[in-house]
């Protein structure tokens, strides 16, 4: 069986009543592997391949499998075979084995369940074409973590000179997008971490950028559950121009005033005595929040 390269990266293998493998096409994935490979009318044969002789594509981004996925994965090809074809490329070191372009987790997941061959489509393309599609492919199904995403781009950006706008007309996303997401990589990695693992959102981390204790504060957030709005307000207390001072501030004081921020929208800082006298001051940007304040003192007093 032969199929053209528009047609590749929408195939689907699906067995009908009778068990005989049909062919049907799925339409409006988007940017698919067509659109890197450029147009030409060149057919492509899908094979059996042996699965031992399939290594991993060194270029993957993503790092991270879900367990339950693979398992869910694994229980649909025992029972349907592998639908999709695994796309791969000749290994250029070793003879007679294939290198993964896009499909890894069809391939782990066949492992799992035995099989000792899987259908491939074998396309002859170049380092920058295999990390384009795997970024492509993980990105159009929403599969990887954003540190994946992000470090997939920087490679492109390091090792192959893509800059910020090629890489947001290449994806299909927003300049502002792309600038974002790389600056997740400017955090230290046992935040990096926290959001591969999925502990962390990438809103969490992108409040921590530029925070010299983002660490202790990422630890913060996650022990308390604050959300992404609570995360922004507890960083700003330290982003504060008296951040020396609130260093010394002990946890119920901050958490005093992370309420109180969150509850008034208003930066507040609280200065307790070893007597337990001090003062409580809001900081108001224009009249309409000093109107505010007053509004809830005279009703509550």
């Amino acid at each position: 069986m032969t199929i053209s390269k528009f047609e590749i990266d929408s195939i689907e293998l699906v067995k009908p009543e009778n068990k005989k493998a049909d062919v049907r096409l799925k339409k409006g994935l988007g940017r698919g592997l067509s659109s890197l490979l450029g147009e030409t009318n060149e057919n492509i044969k899908t094979n059996k391949v042996p699965i031992h002789d399939i290594t991993r594509n060194k270029f993957q981004p993503r790092k991270y499998f879900s367990k339950e996925n693979l398992e869910e994965l694994k229980n649909s090809i025992k029972e349907q075979g592998v639908i999709q074809p695994i796309v791969v490329r000749p290994d250029k070191l070793l003879k007679n084995k294939y290198e993964i372009i896009a499909g890894e987790r069809r391939w782990l997941a066949s492992q799992s369940a035995g099989l000792h061959e899987v259908p491939v489509v074998i396309l002859e393309v170049d380092d920058v074409k295999s990390l384009e599609f795997a970024i492509i492919e993980n990105v159009q199904r929403q599969d990887l973590n954003p540190i994946e995403e992000a470090r997939g781009y920087k490679k492109l950006v390091d090792d192959y000179n893509y800059d910020q706008a090629k890489l947001a007309k290449f994806i299909g996303k927003s300049r502002s997008y792309i600038a974002n997401i790389l600056r997740l990589l400017s955090l230290p990695e046992e935040i990096l971490f926290m959001v591969e693992k999925g502990d962390l959102s990438s809103g969490h981390a992108r409040s921590l950028i530029g925070l010299n204790n983002a660490i202790s504060v990422a630890k913060t957030i996650l022990q308390k559950k604050l959300s992404v709005r609570q995360a922004e307000t507890l960083v700003r207390v330290f982003k504060n121009k008296n951040v020396k001072l609130l260093y010394k501030k002990d946890a119920d004081t901050l958490e005093l005033q992370r309420v109180l921020e969150e509850k008034t929208g208003l930066s507040v800082s609280i200065n307790n005595k070893k007597n337990n006298s001090g003062t409580i001051s809001f900081q108001y940007k224009d009249l309409q929040q000093l109107d505010a304040i007053v509004k809830i003192i005279k009703s509550n007093y």
